[in-house]
């Protein structure tokens, strides 16, 4: 049973992902509470289906407030899907819409792009480290050792990055296959990308804490009190945060 099979791929892949990525994903957390403890926030950026990596950790219950999520209109899939394939190879254009975000050298810029090759998340990378920002890419080694760069630089984005983790997808990520059937199906990296997030989140929270610095968490705001505690986060830090 292919469902069965895929459990067990992406329970192995998981295994791997913590048992060789745990300093990065530590590395990563330190960078984080940082930037929470100095008053600052975190960036997370991804084109595409990335996007979705920095929406798992913005503005939600249980989730740091000092989150901005670039969500370039130009990368989503909405409207057209295939704009954002041909946006995200466009060089010149991301690092340009930084400079319209409220940026600090004491940020954090999250950055997961699973093959890490094109001009988007490499531009990125670079502005933000011209900013003086730590970068954290996700992205597959595998994957991105498979393939060229898009970028005029001939780098790929964990060629910029201060740290990477690794996600254990396969190479086009698709981990299953069957006999009668040529292309493989069934991607794994959103699933280990989510997990990581979360880890980052969850070991920035405790570095933070055991720092004695209280980071700024979101309440559910279908919970009485929620409301009230989110606005005067909302309030504090919309000037840094662009989506809210």
């Amino acid at each position: 049973m292919k469902y069965l099979e895929y459990r067990d791929v992406i329970t192995q892949q998981l295994a791997q992902q913590f048992d060789e990525e745990s300093a990065n994903i530590e590395k990563a957390a330190e960078f984080c509470a940082r930037s929470v403890c100095s008053g600052r926030v975190i960036h997370v950026f991804g084109c595409g289906h990335s996007q979705m990596f920095a929406m798992e950790v913005f503005y939600r219950a249980g989730g740091l407030v000092p989150v901005n999520a670039l969500l370039i209109p130009h990368l989503a899939l909405f409207p057209r899907a295939k704009l954002s394939t041909l946006q995200e190879r466009i060089e010149g254009f991301c690092g340009q819409y930084l400079a319209l975000e409220d940026t600090d050298p004491r940020d954090t810029m999250i950055i997961v792009s699973i093959s890490g090759r094109n001009a988007g998340v490499v531009d990125m990378a670079l502005e933000a480290k011209k900013n003086g920002m730590n970068v954290v890419a996700l992205t597959s080694r595998q994957f991105a050792n498979s393939t060229t760069s898009r970028h005029s630089s001939g780098k790929n984005l964990m060629d910029v990055a201060d740290v990477v983790i690794d996600i254990k997808c396969v190479s086009g990520d698709a981990a299953l296959s069957m006999d009668g059937l040529e292309p493989h199906f069934c991607g794994t990296s959103t699933v280990l990308g989510m997990a990581v997030m979360e880890s980052i989140v969850a070991q920035t929270v405790e570095n933070c804490v055991n720092a004695g610095c209280t980071p700024p968490i979101y309440v559910s705001s279908n919970l009485d009190k929620g409301d009230a505690i989110n606005a005067e986060y909302i309030e504090k830090y919309s000037k840094m945060i662009s989506c809210l």
